[in-house]
């Protein structure tokens, strides 16, 4: 390829002028990329990334990347223009050319010679699609934004649902770009045309497109014409999107006064989405091939046509008509079914947005205005938000954020605690749009007001978030159907669906921790039961639900047995999976035992809807986590069981945790280094069930609960039955007369096992599961005469496991 030159300057007329040259009439016009400095820029680029707060992260799995030959984005931020091409580098080794505004090509300077350097192509190129269809042969991938400019309100659909966007310099909306389209069809014309030459074995054309394309093997070049041609349609999305004031603003500002508001405005926005914490989402979409846009009857035209094909000049030339019939035909077919693949690519563009907590709530504002509605309830805001949830995960082939996916960013929706949410109001009071006053939300005016295109990001960012969001299919629908739901559904249908993110989080933490770096530590693990939260609904269930708490390294399988048994004597009972237990000694090494105890919580409150009045039972750090519930006198109480409670342990070195801790804290700061040991063997009475991997961590968090929970002893007033295993192993049995003489509770029974094990509940030693249900069984009867209201309209199933 020694004939590519490289370009120089361009002269005041547009004109590109490169260094040296002889027979290059019609190719003058070629550039090559510098592979030196799109290293060095993708180094770079890795640089950033990680000093940056943006956290970049492409999806895809169906060999996008590998297959895909020209790839398009839509546009909102300028610097993201900058990033496609090196993670395709990054991950496949390819090169890219992208088509960058004509604007950043002003003459021979720095700036001018590093884009085309890195394979930038002016938007105003002579010859800009022959040029990129000729790359695309030879082997570039090509990096397009159609859209043809930033589309800060991401309002892609007029009111009839027909695609377009604003332009800027046309001050009026207009359909999108065709440009890729008719690249990627051209790109099929010149491999025909290929094919053709080989079929015919028409060495003389062979040779020309060998030597035009820069090629020294014809078998690698008839390979690469029998590809199909294709587009990767994807998606950027950025979350969350602040309007708050950054260094980048600020410094700008101070070092050039009085900066055009279309300039304040991008780097208020953009310089939020480098510097705080945003996640920027590319999903690669299904793979568009342009030979299925085709008639039938285009193949046998160009076969006609192929032995006096040079290049794709003529073809898509359109100052004056080609004198050959054949010729106008191809082209006008060309143009034709470039729309509709036009069409077909944005469609697919604009559903592949990445869904997050913000479009939802946006789109359940916007159709509560469109109903004349200008406040709303909070609690059934938070409900019909929580439903809207719900609801998205059940659509197919739609893109979710983690907000959406995660049940620990959205499953406390309902009693008001999410930290997404919390941001979202946060913004929407910045701009003014709405106002929070005691238990409503109130909808400014302002939210339906029309603001200038340079500023609505600045202005109404819940519009641009509902934009964004309404091409899903489906989407609006289900907004609505939420709305109504919201005022509808029963307190046991909200439970179902609170249970089922409790079911989600496992299996979500459980694939978090099961990527290749966390495989040692997994791979020493013996555990073989299913680590799933469960719930037992019986038919006709006693006044008395129970919440079944499950001990330090275990998992819900260590009291199933046990719950199966409460199940057929007429109990509901919940078994709550303690967080980062069942999964991987991993997820338990990130958890505090705040997070254990939110889980008791939240189960609890699960079983508030099916049961007036709750047990809390639970065994060693189950039953500390019981107490420690049971401390915040939650509604319906009616007692607690806590079965070989800790408070003091055997094992003397574990006085020495908190420094082993912290030191593994500090050593974990250094880079490549997790801690001077940051996991230890544990020796399990039940490797079927519980971790055999225990993290230092998490001994920490076990001492900080025990501290806590001796404080918050005296609060606890309800009745308590406190078992405890005369020789156990692993807790000093002086525990329980600790735990008894501190709790108020008027009625408290201590009760000592014969037993030197520690699981006296799972190995029901000593009857221990018989002595709880002759308890639970005294509550229950104080509350049979009282009539339990479900507050259900629809009858439970026969005893059901979930």
């Amino acid at each position: 390829m020694s004939w590519i030159k490289t370009i120089t300057r361009r002269d005041t007329k547009g004109i590109y002028h490169i260094s040296g040259g002889s027979d290059l009439t019609d190719r003058q016009d070629e550039v090559k990329i510098n592979i030196s400095t799109y290293e060095w820029s993708v180094r770079l680029f890795s640089t950033l990334r990680r000093l940056l707060s943006v956290n970049i992260k492409m999806h895809h799995d169906q060999g996008q990347v590998a297959q895909g030959e020209i790839f398009l984005f839509n546009h909102f931020a300028r610097f993201e223009t900058f990033i496609p091409q090196y993670l395709i580098y990054q991950e496949s080794g390819a090169l890219c050319r992208s088509v960058a505004a004509s604007e950043f090509f002003g003459g021979d300077d720095a700036l001018t010679n590093y884009l085309l350097s890195v394979g930038a192509v002016p938007n105003d190129h002579p010859r800009l699609l022959s040029y990129l269809a000729e790359e695309i042969l030879r082997g570039r991938k090509v990096i397009i934004f159609p859209e043809g400019g930033m589309v800060k309100d991401r309002r892609s659909q007029d009111r009839s649902g027909r695609y377009s966007i604003y332009s800027r310099t046309a001050l009026e909306r207009r359909k999108h770009h065709t440009g890729a389209a008719v690249l990627s069809l051209s790109v099929d014309i010149l491999k025909q045309s290929i094919q053709h030459a080989f079929e015919q074995e028409d060495q003389c054309q062979i040779d020309h497109w060998m030597q035009r394309l820069g090629f020294d093997n014809q078998t690698l070049l008839e390979q690469v014409a029998n590809r199909p041609s294709t587009i990767v349609p994807a998606n950027i999305t950025f979350y969350p999107m602040r309007v708050s004031d950054n260094l980048l603003h600020s410094g700008f500002e101070l070092m050039n006064r009085g900066i055009s508001r279309r300039l304040s405005e991008e780097l208020l926005i953009e310089g939020n989405i480098l510097l705080k914490n945003t996640d920027m989402d590319i999903h690669l979409g299904d793979i568009l091939e342009s030979q299925n846009y085709w008639s039938w009857w285009v193949r046998p035209l160009v076969k006609q046509l192929a032995p006096d094909m040079k290049s794709l000049d003529e073809l898509l030339q359109h100052e004056t008509p080609h004198p050959s019939i054949k010729h106008r035909l191809l082209t006008s077919r060309l143009r034709q079914n470039a729309l509709r693949l036009r069409n077909d690519y944005m469609k697919a563009i604009y559903s592949e947005v990445t869904l997050n907590l913000s479009h939802l709530a946006s789109l359940i504002i916007y159709q509560l205005l469109e109903k004349n509605q200008t406040a709303v309830d909070t609690a059934l805001f938070h409900r019909t938000l929580y439903l809207a949830v719900k609801s998205v995960q059940k659509i197919p082939n739609v893109n979710l954020h983690r907000s959406l996916q995660d049940a620990g960013c959205y499953g406390e929706l309902t009693i008001g605690l999410c930290a997404g949410l919390d941001q979202f109001f946060l913004t929407a009071s910045q701009l003014e749009l709405i106002e929070h006053e005691g238990d409503r939300y109130l909808f400014m005016p302002k939210l339906c007001q029309d603001h200038e295109f340079d500023q609505i990001r600045l202005e109404n960012m819940i519009e641009v978030y509902a934009n964004e969001a309404r091409p899903v299919t489906g989407l609006p629908q289900l907004i609505s159907h939420s709305i109504t739901q919201a005022k509808q559904i029963t307190n046991q249908q909200m439970a179902a669906h609170l249970f089922d993110d409790e079911r989600q989080g496992y299996h979500w933490d459980k694939a978090q921790f099961s990527k290749p770096r966390h495989q040692e530590i997994n791979n020493k693990e013996t555990a073989t039961r299913s680590g799933e939260p469960f719930l037992i609904l019986p038919e006709n269930p006693n006044p008395l639900g129970i919440v079944l708490v499950h001990g330090f390294l275990a998992s819900p399988a260590e009291v199933y047995a046990f719950a199966e048994k409460l199940g057929h004597l007429g109990f509901a009972v919940i078994g709550p999976r303690l967080k980062g237990h069942g999964t991987s000694p991993w997820d338990l090494r990130e958890r505090s035992w705040k997070d254990w105890l939110a889980s008791v919580q939240r189960a609890y409150r699960i079983m508030q809807n099916y049961c007036e009045d709750i047990c809390l039972v639970g065994f060693s750090t189950g039953g500390a986590l019981s107490l420690l519930a049971a401390a915040e006198q939650p509604d319906g109480l009616a007692g607690v069981v806590a079965i070989s409670t800790p408070v003091k342990f055997r094992n003397k070195n574990m006085i020495f945790v908190p420094l082993v801790h912290h030191a593994n804290k500090l050593m974990s700061w250094l880079p490549s280094y997790e801690g001077i040991m940051p996991f230890r063997p544990n020796d399990t009475e039940h490797p079927d069930i519980n971790y055999s991997t225990m993290p230092l961590h998490s001994l920490f968090e076990l001492r900080l609960m025990v501290t806590q929970l001796t404080k918050r002893l005296p609060d606890i007033h309800c009745p308590a039955l406190l078992l405890q295993g005369d020789e156990d192993p692993v807790v000093v049995p002086d525990s329980v007369n600790r735990v008894y003489n501190k709790i108020s509770s008027k009625e408290k029974t201590i009760g000592l096992i014969q037993a030197n094990r520690h699981g006296i509940l799972h190995e029901n030693i000593g009857n221990t599961q018989g002595i709880i249900i002759l308890h639970l069984k005294g509550l229950n009867s104080r509350y049979t005469h009282r009539v339990t209201d479900l507050k259900s309209s629809q009858p439970l199933e026969q005893e059901q496991v979930v």
